[in-house]
């Protein structure tokens, strides 16, 4: 009977010898090794390391920019359709149409939730000794209180008899930048002039009258805050001429990005005597602006990218030329191309990796606290570093977009991996006999 241990003895099975399979763990040792040699030992630290910031710093730089940018067009986007409203129809005074009529039975339409219309003229406004341009807003009471972003943003007691009396009363409500500039507080007198005043046989005759500011209102963007004023639409109607015939009526939906799909819908309730357009006709020069600016921002700050990963270039040459004893030696050693390809690889890869994860963690804390860092460099420099009077807004909006921040991520990566190839390459092409002979 045969003896099982010399069997097993005998049996070349469990000694035999496998080849390593690609990135196995003596590639990533060597290539960990290589990456943290010292200058003496031919390593490239200080290369490595410049590769490695140039890489975080413009992953950084590119998250932020572009949260920025997506932040300030989110931040534009919801106050201007928050101020004003998605879908316009002006019928001329002479086409017969009935403004409270239509602006009923357009309410009706699916995904309208508010129908208003509005008188709007071009004033002077005469404050405390100053002056300065302003628009008018006719609109009802009820109207008012349904613009949330205006109505919830109105001074303490700001509609209190608001609407109320005779033609709507004299009260307006003025836009907080506007009063701040005539140096108007609730309860002061204010003059509006327009020149667009009641029809005489000679023209439209200039309007003068003092109203009473009930309140002031601040919607977080300059513009409006700035030009803006509240007047009940009756009063309105009286005041520039146009009694019971409003420039326009204004629909607001529950779905912004449904106005183009609506506008047929509205255009064949109004008839052929009126006009219907959107708010992405009406803005759509600033839109473009804000898109073309955005891919262009994009494609500059990628290709910044693309220069700091090129750092990993040189600093592989480098490794390789000082290296090339030691290619030379696990050449013979049995290794193959493909094994030095990949620890050259590996190494360079190492770099773009660990650099473009640092970049996004400091992006992504960066736009998280961009507000107590905005006030901090405010602190410090005692200068603002976002006005508000050129920007619209009134603080640096951040919104961060996951699936870009992916894009960004991997752009990075694939920008680091193409890098690290040429020198991998070029070291897996390495003859070791050349290596050697001056050894």
């Amino acid at each position: 009977m045969p003896d099982p241990a010399a069997s097993a003895s005998s049996d070349p099975r469990p000694f035999e010898l496998r080849p390593a399979g690609p990135f196995s763990r003596w590639e990533r040792m060597v290539a960990g090794r290589y990456l943290r040699s010292k200058r003496r030992e031919g390593g490239v630290a200080l290369i490595g390391v410049i590769a490695y910031v140039g890489i975080a710093l413009a992953v950084a730089v590119l998250i932020i920019v572009m949260s920025v940018m997506n932040g300030f067009r989110a931040e534009l986007l919801s106050r201007i359709l928050g101020f004003n409203g998605h879908v316009f129809v002006t019928a001329a005074p002479a086409s017969g149409l009935d403004p409270a009529s239509l602006a009923g039975r357009l309410a009706k339409l699916p995904g309208v939730v508010q129908a208003s219309p509005i008188i709007e003229g071009q004033v002077m406004a005469v404050g405390d000794g100053q002056v300065s341009g302003a628009i008018v807003r006719g609109v009802s009471r009820a109207d008012l209180k349904a613009t949330r972003l205006v109505a919830d943003n109105i001074s303490p007691g700001g509609l209190e008899g608001w609407g109320e009396g005779e033609y709507g009363g004299d009260r307006v409500l003025v836009g907080e930048r506007l009063a701040a500039s005539l140096g108007l507080r609730p309860g002061d007198p204010i003059t509006l002039i327009s020149p667009n005043g009641a029809a005489t046989a000679f023209g439209d005759a200039p309007q003068r009258k003092t109203f009473i500011v009930s309140g002031v209102f601040s919607v977080g963007m300059s513009e409006y805050d700035q030009t803006f004023l509240y007047m009940p639409i009756e009063q309105a109607g009286l005041f520039f001429g146009r009694e019971g015939a409003p420039d326009f009526i204004e629909l607001r939906l529950s779905d912004p990005d449904r106005a183009a799909a609506l506008k047929a819908e509205v255009a064949a309730l109004a008839g052929p005597a009126a006009s219907v357009s959107d708010w992405t006709e009406r803005n759509a020069a600033f839109w473009g602006a804000l898109k073309v600016e955005r891919n262009v921002m994009r494609l500059i700050l990628m290709m910044l990218v693309l220069i700091a990963a090129a750092n990993i270039i040189s600093g592989l040459i480098m490794l390789v030329k000082n290296k090339g004893r030691d290619i030379a030696i696990l050449r013979t050693m049995g290794a193959g191309q493909g094994a030095i390809l990949r620890i050259f690889f590996m190494a360079g890869a190492a770099v773009g990796v660990a650099g473009a994860l640092t970049g996004l963690a400091l992006g992504v804390v960066f736009c998280t606290y961009i507000g107590p860092i905005q006030q901090a460099v405010e602190w410090v420099t005692g200068a603002r570093v976002f006005a508000s009077d050129v920007y619209y807004l009134s603080r640096i909006p951040a919104r961060i977009d996951w699936g870009e921040v992916a894009l960004i991520l991997g752009w990075s990566l694939v920008a680091a991996f193409l890098a690290t190839l040429p020198p991998a390459w070029r070291a897996s092409r390495l003859d070791p006999v050349e290596a050697l002979r001056y050894e």
